[in-house]
């Protein structure tokens, strides 16, 4: 846009008329700037003191991209799919909050910044190493916005936040203090799921299966004493294990009380190899008999059964296996070597002191960091929780009160509710994110929380809210180092985009406690909750979706959202995840590159939510020739009606039947895709719009429409097709905005845009919708048939005759297809029909007839054979009808040549 063009006063669009060929690539980028300097699609948000009903609002709950990288084409399709919705509302409503964040806080961007600058967090301070974040994902959420603005993403840029910035920092504390003031809350030094790479603990979300080949390992184990007591000094048991590295950190032996071969071990003890510690051997229901020997080892810690038999047995603590995955003084010998050297070290001794039996390949499934890939752990750390176990039954409801889209997601949100192993581990070793405002004294231990009228803070430079112990006195306090899970901030974005704060009471005592503080919970927007929708990918339910209820449920009673629209995965064009280590991702850039924006988008609405889907540029290509078909369609448009803006109304009783039937047909279309809208079906709507404009406007009624207008006008057509067009444009707009905002304001509003108008509705138009659908039938057979006759279309027909429902229509046949005389049939036409093949099915006739096949075929090439009751009798057989088809021929013995079609049959004279 040029620096003299007022952006909220002109329109980029200043030619009236359309001349030429579409080029989407000069018209893309200038409504795109145009639409960002006019801040087209901002929130009209109410006074402060207003009060607004939230109905005529529609609010979306948009997930803000990980900071991470570059987007790839599954952002493409999901943010395409959430501007469907947007625009859509946007013109059915009255206004819509359409905002865009970025999460830029947490291990994904920390590891980004380690990644670009080649640096280790370790290596610095955490003020400095932040710093340095900040400006890596500065670099890359610029480069977002820009990808989103060129994907015509229609996001209010005046609505936007970063999930490290202050504001959200405050929530994020504030929440975190709420939740424990409800008891929600606690801090625990227990066995936590562990990123050794990452060197911070994780929640249970956070793993993800991968499966992993390695050695099964059979390991004989000493027998001590067995029930009876001591045993003979030979005497051994065999464990099979693929991680005898845990060996030192082995705590107990557990049988299962129905395993009748080994029941006499349980209650004696064994000693473990190598390293000698004797331990206990238990009978336990959760022992798997099927695997290996039936006989497991109990360590600290190697999956969720150890951490469940050492709590059920108040068993001791050995600690083999350090925050970095490296071997501790437990491990003896082997201490200082990682996990992966000292397996194969333990397995060469072990073999060399004859205690290794067997080691055979083996194909397991592991759990690893879904941000990593790594191998998670289990040690013993302290950490702070979110309660949820207790409530899962409440947060399953809570999920039944939203309407999934599409419906059967639901499961996979109850599946995740009813697998819960563990609370919620909110803390986080790291550097880049938003601190847990607490300090602790150094005597009692007693956490000392910050007050919420001084947050954000950050413990390690800021000071405690008190100079002394409230509990004990004591004036050491020690600030917490750790950080939030970055879920743990992002679940709060609805609190986040509504404005949540808590807000002090002016007239009361402010005491140095923060249990004391007088204050309530406020949102700044309240019309914008519960949001009208969550959109999101069904491969964060369980982080995202799942973590936002827990933490808005408990902060407002209520649900965060009403709606719940779950997208699939884009693959490749053989279907596998697209990934950077299989080479087979497609940056969106080089899509954009061969195609126009708004055939990206066509694309994007091919498959139903909730699928994965191959990407294919067969429907970009239909994207194209559908904006080719649309702006040649409108330049007729524009040459038949010559100011297209000016047409007047033409009231309904003066409309030429033709014209009502065709309107009445565009009122179902949009009564049905404004029904698909409604329910998130955009490829239902999609491809039903195409079909309708390609096929009945284009192919149809515009040829009618050509004609009609051919001569001195006609009121009636003109006012019928300026009117459709008009339609058209707008139900096309949340698909294809770049081509209809052109058309709209070249031929019809030029100061305004096509995307805060009004959704069109019903015009009330009634015909017989039968009746033109069988007349629309007759033209196509009339035109099939004077291209097959090397006719031109506007050739002269005699005589035609008509058997079908098309009264009140013949006229507009009539004239459309230039016959002089059209008659329609009362009775049917003499039709003889007759078969004129029948053909087998091999896959069945074969295996059950062999050598008899060739008789078969000869009787039905002579026409011997019989048809009775379904079946056919022939060369001595019979064939059931599943083993043939038949074919048949209907001839028309009169004057004339005959062509049917569904519903009529035509007879050219």
């Amino acid at each position: 846009m040029s620096d003299t063009q007022d952006a909220t006063d002109e329109s980029p669009a200043d030619q009236q008329g359309i001349d030429g060929e579409y080029d989407p690539d000069a018209v893309e980028p200038r409504w795109q700037d145009h639409w960002v300097e006019a801040e087209t699609y901002a929130y009209d948000a109410p006074a402060p003191d207003e009060t607004v009903d939230p109905d005529t609002r529609y609010s979306i709950d948009t997930p803000p991209p990980t900071v991470s990288g570059n987007l790839h084409m599954g952002h493409l399709y999901q943010f395409t799919l959430q501007d469907f919705v947007a625009r859509y509302h946007r013109m059915a409503d009255d206004t819509v909050y359409f905002p865009f964040g970025y999460d830029d806080n947490g291990i994904a961007s920390e590891r980004l910044t380690e990644r670009e600058l080649g640096i280790r967090h370790q290596d610095y301070e955490r003020r400095v190493f932040q710093e340095k974040c900040r400006d890596v994902c500065q670099t890359y959420e610029a480069e977002f916005t820009e990808d989103v603005q060129s994907l015509a993403i229609s996001v209010d840029w005046d609505n936007t936040y970063k999930t490290i910035e202050p504001r959200v920092q405050r929530i994020s504390q504030l929440s975190f203090i709420d939740l424990y003031e409800q008891g929600r809350e606690y801090r625990q030094r227990a066995p936590t799921i562990w990123c050794p790479d990452c060197e911070t603990a994780i929640s249970q979300v956070e793993q993800e299966d991968e499966d992993k080949h390695t050695k099964f390992n059979d390991i004989a184990f000493d027998l001590v004493e067995d029930a009876d007591g001591p045993a003979d000094d030979d005497e051994t048991f065999t464990i099979s294990t693929t991680r005898p590295e845990l060996l030192p950190a082995c705590v107990s032996v557990f049988v299962h009380p129905d395993d009748e071969a080994n029941e006499d071990l349980v209650g004696g003890t064994a000693r473990v190899p190598l390293f000698d510690q004797e331990v206990p051997i238990i009978a336990d229901e959760r022992v798997d008999m099927e695997t290996g020997s039936g006989i497991v080892m109990c360590c600290t810690f190697g999956d969720q059964n150890d951490i469940e038999w050492y709590q059920a047995h108040d068993l001791p603590l050995r600690l083999a296996i350090d925050e970095s995955a490296t071997m501790t003084e437990v491990a003896g010998d082997y201490e200082g070597m990682s996990t992966v050297e000292a397996r194969e070290a333990i397995i060469e001794d072990l073999d060399a002191e004859g205690s290794l039996l067997e080691s055979r390949d083996h194909d397991h499934t592991v759990q690893v960091h879904e941000r990593c890939g790594v191998e998670v752990e289990y040690l013993v750390t302290e950490q702070w929780y979110v309660k949820m176990l207790d409530k899962t039954d409440e947060y399953l409801e809570a999920g039944r009160e939203m309407d999934w889209f599409p419906e059967k997601m639901f499961s996979r949100y109850q599946h995740w509710i009813e697998g819960l192993e563990w609370d919620w581990c909110v803390s986080r070793q790291r550097d880049s994110g938003i601190p847990i405002p607490v300090w602790y004294c150094e005597d009692c231990g007693e956490p000392i929380f910050a007050n919420k009228a001084d947050l954000p803070v950050d413990p390690l430079s800021d000071d405690a809210p008190v100079d002394v112990c409230p509990e004990c006195g004591h004036d050491d306090l020690r600030p917490e180092e750790d950080v939030f899970d970055t879920w743990a901030t992002s679940s709060l974005t609805p609190l986040v985009n509504a404005g949540w704060d808590w807000h002090a009471d002016e007239s009361a005592d402010q005491a140095d406690s923060v249990e004391e503080e007088a204050g309530e919970f406020e949102m700044e927007h309240p019309e914008l909750y519960s949001f009208d929708l969550r959109p999101q990918g069904h491969d964060i339910i369980s982080f995202w979706l799942f973590h936002t209820v827990v933490k808005c449920y408990e902060h407002t009673g209520e649900v965060p959202f009403d709606n719940v629209m779950i997208n699939g995965m884009v693959l490749d064009e053989n279907r596998e995840a697209m990934s950077k280590s299989k080479g087979n991702v497609i940056p969106p850039s080089d899509v954009l590159e061969e195609f126009p924006v708004d055939a990206t988008r066509y694309w994007a609405a091919g498959t139903s939510i909730g699928d994965d889907f191959p990407y294919k540029e067969g429907d970009l290509e239909a994207g194209e020739r559908l904006l080719q078909k649309l702006w040649n369609a409108s330049r007729l448009v524009d040459q038949l009606t010559p100011e297209p803006s000016a047409v007047e109304d033409v009231p309904a009783d003066d409309l030429a039947p033709i014209d009502e039937w065709f309107l009445a047909e565009l009122d179902a279309t949009v009564a049905s895709i404004t029904e698909r809208f409604e329910n998130y079906e955009f490829s239902k709507a999609r491809n039903e719009l195409r079909s309708f404009f390609w096929s009945t406007f284009c192919d149809d009624y515009l040829e009618i429409a050509k004609q009609r207008l051919s001569g001195e006008g006609n009121a009636s057509t003109e006012f019928a097709l300026t009117h459709a067009h008009r339609t058209f444009l707008k139900l096309f707009a949340p698909f294809l905005p770049h081509i209809t905002e052109e058309l709209w304001t070249k031929l019809y509003e030029s100061d305004s845009s096509i995307h805060t108008t009004d959704w069109p509705t019903e015009g009330g138009f009634e015909a017989d919708l039968e009746a033109g659908e069988t007349a629309m039938e007759v033209i196509s057979a009339l035109r099939t048939y004077k291209t097959e006759n090397g006719l031109p279309l506007n050739a002269d027909l005699d005589r035609v005759q008509v058997y079908g429902h098309v009264e009140g229509l013949a006229d507009a046949v009539a004239e459309a297809m230039h016959v002089a005389d059209l008659e329609l049939l009362a009775d049917a036409p003499d039709i003889t029909t007759e078969i004129s093949d029948i053909d087998l099915d091999y896959s069945l006739v074969g295996p059950e007839y062999g050598n008899q096949v060739g008789d078969i075929e000869a009787a039905i090439a002579q026409g011997d054979y019989e048809i009775e009751d379904g079946q056919l009798h022939l060369a001595g057989v019979t064939l059931d009808a599943a083993m043939f088809e038949i074919e048949e021929a209907r001839t028309y013995s009169g004057d004339g040549e005959m062509i049917e079609t569904e519903h009529a049959v035509v007879i050219v004279g």
